[in-house]
């Protein structure tokens, strides 16, 4: 049976924004649920274990009011859930598993939720790897404009980072996220960011570079104090914006991992 001959796929919706969801009442319906206030316990198991796997429930499920025909063309409000194909997986997984239609959604949710999965993390390697090629190029940048402002010796430069770094991160240095992210000794920062990590720093060194060079900032501390300037006003964007801290988000594998495979393993962009 092809993925759109399934029961499943057929009471499939698509939001006007053109994202995928099920209603909870079709999906009652499809599970041979003939009394719908028994699959509303189904669902609540269902985001109990999402709130337990660390999802944020809202995400997944959404409660709405659906119009649904009573006979001879009449319509009456029905309060149902709007269901993410996640949130589907684990209302199949805590159904009755007596029943046979049960078993094939188990088996068919386990395995797109997969194929989702799959895709998910592929599309954050390719990130990944686009923002730390940018991050090398305008680290070298930000490095010139350093130097243009008299950060010439190493460790003056180093300096600088970190006061990048306690700007963006909350006042820790370089030596203090590789703690915090509970790196080993020899493994970089930059390579264990995820992809927004990475674009907040990216967004840290191009303001920085470009701060320096348009105020023709000269001198060691003035340069650092910029560079801590640009770093604290991205932090404040993301907390305004409900963001994570960026030293609370987790440290992921290496990203020579992902350079070291073929570049036809890594999915492509479109021209």
């Amino acid at each position: 049976m092809s993925d759109d001959a399934t029961p499943f796929e057929q009471i499939r919706r698509v939001s006007a924004a053109g994202n995928e969801y099920w209603t909870s009442r079709d999906f009652a319906r499809v599970l041979g649920y003939t009394d719908y206030r028994n699959f509303e316990a189904v669902i609540e198991k269902a985001r109990t274990a999402c709130f337990n796997s660390g999802q944020h429930v809202e995400d997944h499920f959404v409660a709405i009011t659906d119009m649904v025909g009573i006979g001879s063309g009449a319509q009456r409000p029905l309060r149902t859930i709007m269901l993410s194909r996640y949130a589907c997986y684990l209302a199949v997984q805590n159904a009755d598993p007596a029943k046979e239609i049960v078993a094939l959604g188990q088996t068919y949710f386990a395995v797109q939720t997969r194929k989702q999965e799959l895709t998910e993390q592929e599309i954050e390697a390719r990130r990944r790897l686009l923002l730390r090629a940018e991050m090398k190029t305008h680290n070298v940048q930000l490095a010139d404009a350093a130097r243009g402002a008299g950060v010439v010796e190493p460790r003056d430069y180093a300096i600088f980072q970190n006061h990048g770094y306690a700007g963006l991160y909350g006042g820790l240095h370089a030596q203090d996220i590789h703690a915090r992210k509970r790196l080993k000794k020899g493994q970089q920062i930059l390579d264990h960011m995820g992809s927004t990590e990475l674009a907040a720093n990216l967004f840290r060194a191009t303001q920085a570079e470009e701060k320096l060079r348009r105020e023709r900032t000269i001198g060691k501390e003035k340069a650092n104090r910029a560079h801590r300037e640009v770093g604290a006003k991205v932090r404040q964007t993301i907390r305004e914006l409900g963001g994570t801290m960026p030293e609370d988000l987790p440290s992921a594998p290496s990203i020579r991992q992902l350079q070291a495979k073929p570049r036809q393993a890594l999915p492509r962009g479109k021209a």
